[in-house]
């Protein structure tokens, strides 16, 4: 698990290096999605891609930007779901972006998530890294290292709101839900991004992330494989919540294809349980 790590820290390096120096324009090419791709997202693929194929204990690796899965050592033990540059549409406008990488040994399935990371790459280079039985760990980039800044604990109770989603496609009790935490004295913290958005809300000891079902995207936006679950673990870690629209455990979720997606909420005691008061989930 530490060359994953190590990895991970070098390909850091290298994606930071590249939003600061190359081409920002799209390519001529669409993701999984169909989604337009930006030169960046393809360069950042690549280099994940081509750190992770010396990698022995690696099997597969799936991509965001790509369909399937790529084979890599047949006698590895994990399979490496990633979003190599998550938010990359914030960077013409120099917002902090990240990439996040959920560590599988098995089947593609919560249950099978045995570590995750996610790195920043803002005014600070920062990486977080979870796994099992221990509190998520903050490293920073400084001297060209990351060094170690210390566990993350979340409280029980605080102060953002990060709502994800275009409002008018809510449904009218996620808008109340909303709306109440601004009424209890909530602040708004939403780029646009999730790495950002979430890690903010880690560092300041809670609040709550939500992007639910709406309108336009009844099964959500955030993919299950390389965003949602990892994060929910990472949460999870730190001693905070991570369920769907429907109050289950974002861990225990199945993906059928490496590109589902999911409802997701993030947070600490108090705005979870706010959350299923109004979605009149079970307790």
């Amino acid at each position: 698990m530490n060359t994953i790590f190590e990895t991970i820290k070098s390909v850091a390096f290298e994606i930071d290096n590249a939003i600061k120096t190359s081409d920002l324009g799209y390519s001529d090419s669409e993701n999984s999605s169909g989604e337009d791709q930006l030169k960046l997202d393809v360069q950042s693929d690549i280099i994940i891609e081509k750190a992770f194929a010396s990698v022995a204990v690696v099997k597969n690796l799936v991509s965001e930007e790509k369909e399937g899965v790529l084979e890599l050592n047949e006698a590895g033990k994990y399979t490496i779901c990633y979003d190599p540059l998550d938010g990359s549409s914030l960077v013409d406008v120099n917002l902090s972006v990240g990439s996040i990488f959920g560590i599988y040994e098995g089947e593609l399935q919560g249950s099978n998530l045995v570590a995750s990371a996610y790195v920043v790459y803002g005014p600070r280079v920062e990486l977080v890294i979870a796994e099992q039985n221990k509190k998520p760990m903050l490293y920073r980039a400084i001297g060209g290292e990351f060094k170690e800044i210390g566990s993350i604990t979340l409280g029980k109770k605080g102060k953002l709101n990060a709502p994800g989603g275009t409002q008018q496609n809510w449904a009218p009790h996620h808008k109340k839900f909303v709306d109440a935490l601004f009424m209890d004295g909530y602040r708004l913290r939403y780029s646009g991004g999730m790495v950002p958005d979430l890690h903010q809300i880690l560092l300041k000891g809670g609040g709550i992330f939500s992007y639910p079902a709406t309108s336009d995207k009844p099964n959500g936006k955030l993919r299950q494989l390389f965003e949602v679950i990892p994060f929910a673990f990472i949460y999870e870690q730190a001693g905070g919540h991570a369920i769907n629209d429907e109050g289950i455990r974002l861990m225990d979720l199945l993906p059928k294809h490496p590109h589902d997606t999911s409802p997701c909420f993030f947070g600490t005691d108090y705005e979870i349980i706010a959350l299923k008061a109004m979605y009149r989930m079970k307790f």
